[in-house]
């Protein structure tokens, strides 16, 4: 298995993971989640040179900082 798809594989598992934690409550480690998902899934980006995924993770990952931030 190539190094790109193990680090797209444990970014899916880890978003999942904060899909779970919100569905629980579990705050603010479901935000710590997909922060961690988004920059894995943004580096899955950068090493496609896939521009539309880096850009929904950035768009992702200001969103997601900026409601952590408003909370």
């Amino acid at each position: 298995m190539k190094r790109v798809d193990i680090i797209k594989w444990v970014a899916t598992v880890i978003q999942l993971v904060g899909y779970g934690l919100t569905g629980l409550n579990i705050v603010p480690w479901n935000v710590f989640a997909f922060m961690v998902g988004i920059v894995l899934w943004f580096l899955v980006g950068v090493m496609w040179k896939d521009r539309a995924i880096m850009v929904v993770h950035v768009g992702a990952f200001i969103a997601i900082v900026g409601g952590y931030i408003n909370s």
